[in-house]
């Protein structure tokens, strides 16, 4: 890993450089061509001429003459000059059309370094593009040597040309010890030049871009502090606009232990031990371990890009956000090509990561795509990218979706995407932990019992959103804090944030019915009904409000209850004292109103929907009349079987109607207390409703973690 001062090179040129750090490529190169293979070295273009200096050198030793097309050409007095592609196309055609290239001349290599700026285009080929493929086709006696940029796209009529293709993304960690001097060394700090520590940073770099950055290294000779040296490198390789960001997995991502845990012992902390060893067969199993690919999925605003960022910064990598659907174009091959831009941009600039944002967007199932078919080749494109990646290289690829089950089956294997980390809805520690950050980053001084409140009501459905799609986000968490801090800034606050702050942000958007008296009076009474039968019967949930206010899915009312302790085992009795719950609200009215409305109409069907599957679906009847086993809708059963099916769901229905009539009756005072208190406050929270009904036999209480 460490090789001693003395050990480098006192002075290096960059064609020596160049030498030493392609010996490989160059011998590949020079041996297709002396076998008569054309060859496409792809470099970038500040590699392109030191890089066929190399190769000159070794194809003359071999008798080869190289005829350099670069559209350079001596400037006579008086004569208009020409563009360069203009010029590269004359010098094109004459190098062809211009001699005879017969058997005495098939050892004579014909280069373009620029062949990709005489081919380049989207879409369609140009005019010259169109010339270049027919001469480059036209005398198959001609040897070409031809350079590319990563960057710029070949149409494949013209990579089809080159039998023999060389590509050169940096340097490898085998050959970085002889590109670095001992001036250079000295810069890096005490104790020779750690290559592994080198690599880390400057491994997409190619040879002339890593002499041109080692060389202008400031600072002192063996500096007891290195590090601003090694930012100055950092700096340096990051290509484009990337950047690292500097978001800390703990401090700055509320919540989620279990999640942070997953990446900080599967990822993170085997690269430190990775780091820490010294021995380079050890280095190289423990390289072999770290997952390139992973995937983080979950529903939308959980924080999967936030995640896959934290991880770039504990990493010091620069990102790459790519969102899935702008990849593609209407141009055949180029969103193939945009990709593989992407992946060459990451690799010069390791460490990094690249984040495809709605991986799904593009990397469905093959076969599946309903669209032009242009994702079919994007995938298998994504998958060539990252089986080319090498294993000391330290690049990572994350795609965040919220469909995983939908990507294709080949980008999940060991190898390519093999890391699965699921990011759901935060649960209760996870809200409180995020609205105490924006707590303090924001600077809402709010009270423990607003951030309490805050954690409970954004455990429940967004309001006018159903049960499962509209849960609470991060996202949606931090556009709360967002709007108390925008309330607070209105009224020039100073204060404690308060519970009843809380409540004004979370209905500020709403378009809240507006009842009359009379209306109140009825909703109130069947919602307080509602929450007397839940708070006598043993199975039923708590209750952590109770509300006459309404909300967006035009309910007038509602009873909300906390989460409960155990989400994933029903019994038999919460389900049936859950149909109880449900005619409360029914018999409510009828009792202290003397009159029903409508408004029971869907409390009836969820309490009919529920006996139904009791019966047929959980074989739970009252009287064990059947057997037990389910009965499908519309399976073909005898009169009597559905004789016997209609029975059981009347008598369970007629039963617990019975059931909640009796606790109306008996807790008549309770009810009509309670209701007239929610008509006073409009909203009775859970500490409200235990002192007003002291003697529930399910009392109100803080909810379960969930």
């Amino acid at each position: 890993m460490t090789i001693p001062e003395q050990q480098l090179p006192d002075e290096l040129s960059l064609l020596a450089a160049v030498e030493a750090a392609y010996p490989n490529e160059l011998t590949r190169a020079c041996e297709a061509l002396v076998r008569g293979l054309p060859v496409l070295v792809e470099c970038d273009k500040g590699l392109v001429g030191f890089f066929y200096a190399g190769l000159r050198g070794r194809l003359r030793r071999q008798q080869i003459r190289c005829n350099y097309i670069d559209g350079r050409v001596a400037q006579q007095p008086g004569q208009m000059p020409m563009g360069l592609v203009p010029t590269m196309l004359g010098q094109l055609r004459d190098a062809v059309r211009g001699g005879t290239h017969g058997e005495d001349e098939a050892r004579h290599v014909m280069v373009l370094p620029h062949l990709d700026l005489l081919t380049t285009s989207s879409g369609a080929l140009t005019s010259e593009a169109r010339e270049v493929v027919a001469l480059l086709y036209e005398n198959p006696n001609i040897l070409w040597l031809g350079f590319r940029d990563p960057s710029f796209n070949l149409p494949k009529v013209i990579a089809n040309l080159f039998q023999h293709r060389i590509s050169i993304i940096g340097v490898s960690r085998e050959r970085l010890g002889h590109l670095v001097t001992q001036r250079e060394s000295r810069k890096l700090g005490r104790g020779g030049l750690d290559v592994y520590k080198l690599y880390k940073q400057v491994s997409g770099v190619h040879a002339i871009r890593l002499r041109q950055l080692l060389a202008s290294l400031e600072g002192e000779d063996y500096p007891d502090d290195s590090s601003p040296v090694w930012a100055q490198i950092r700096q340096a390789t990051l290509d484009g606009e990337l950047s690292v960001p500097e978001l800390s997995l703990t401090e700055d991502i509320g919540g989620y232990a279990e999640v942070k845990k997953k990446i900080t012992e599967d990822i993170l902390d085997i690269i430190k031990r990775k780091e820490a060893l010294e021995d380079p067969k050890e280095i190289a199993r423990i390289e072999g371990l770290i997952p390139r690919g992973m995937i983080f999925w979950g529903p939308p605003g959980t924080g999967k890009t936030l995640f896959a960022k934290a991880i770039a910064s504990a990493l010091g990598a620069a990102v790459q956000v790519v969102n899935g659907p702008e990849l593609k174009s209407r141009w055949v091959g180029e969103s193939e090509e945009n990709l593989r831009r992407i992946f060459i941009q990451a690799r010069q600039s390791a460490p990094s990561l690249i984040v495809f944002d709605e991986l799904d967007s593009f990397a469905s199932q093959r076969g599946t795509y309903a669209g032009s078919g242009v994702e079919h080749s994007m995938v298998n494109q994504l998958l060539t990218e990252m089986d080319g990646f090498r294993s000391n290289e330290m690049v990572f690829v994350i795609g965040t979706t919220n469909f995983v089950e939908s990507l294709d089956a080949a980008l999940l294997r060991p190898g390519r995407f093999e890391f699965h980390l699921h990011i759901p809805y935060p649960k209760a520690e996870d809200r409180e932990a995020i609205l105490e950050i924006y707590n303090q980053r924001l600077g809402l001084a709010m009270s423990e019992d607003a951030l309490t409140h805050a954690t409970r009501q954004t455990g429940h459905p967004i309001e006018g959103s159903d049960a499962v799609t509209g849960r609470w986000s991060g996202d949606h968490i931090q556009a709360l804090c967002r709007s108390i801090a925008r309330q607070r800034l209105r009224d020039a606050r100073t204060d404690e944030t308060t519970i009843a702050d809380v409540e004004l942000a979370l209905t500020a958007n709403l378009d809240l019915p507006k009842l009359t008296p009379e209306e109140e009076l009825v909703v109130a009474t069947h919602e307080c009904g509602h929450a007397i039968v839940a708070l006598h019967t043993k199975h039923s949930p708590a209750i952590d409000r109770i509300s006459i206010r309404g909300d967006l899915t035009g309910a007038l009312g509602f009873v909300r209850y906390a989460d409960p302790a155990h989400k994933y085992v029903v019994t038999h009795d919460q389900l049936v004292d859950s149909i109880a719950t449900l005619f409360g609200g029914r018999e409510a009215e009828e009792e202290l109103l003397g009159r029903l409305t409508i408004g029971s109409g869907h409390d009836i069907e969820r309490a009919t929907s529920i006996a139904h599957a009791l019966i047929q679906s959980y074989g739970l009847q009252p009287s064990g009349a059947l057997e037990v086993r389910t009965f499908e809708r519309d399976e073909p059963l005898s009169e009597r079987t559905r004789e016997i099916i209609d029975s059981e769901i009347r008598a369970l229905l007629d039963r617990e109607r019975e059931r909640a009539r009796q606790i109306i009756r008996e807790h008549r005072d309770e009810l009509s207390a309670l209701r007239d208190l929610l008509l006073e406050k409009k909203v009775i929270d859970a500490k409200t409703l235990t002192k007003k009904v002291p003697d529930a036999v399910h009392p109100p209480e803080a909810p379960t973690v969930d």
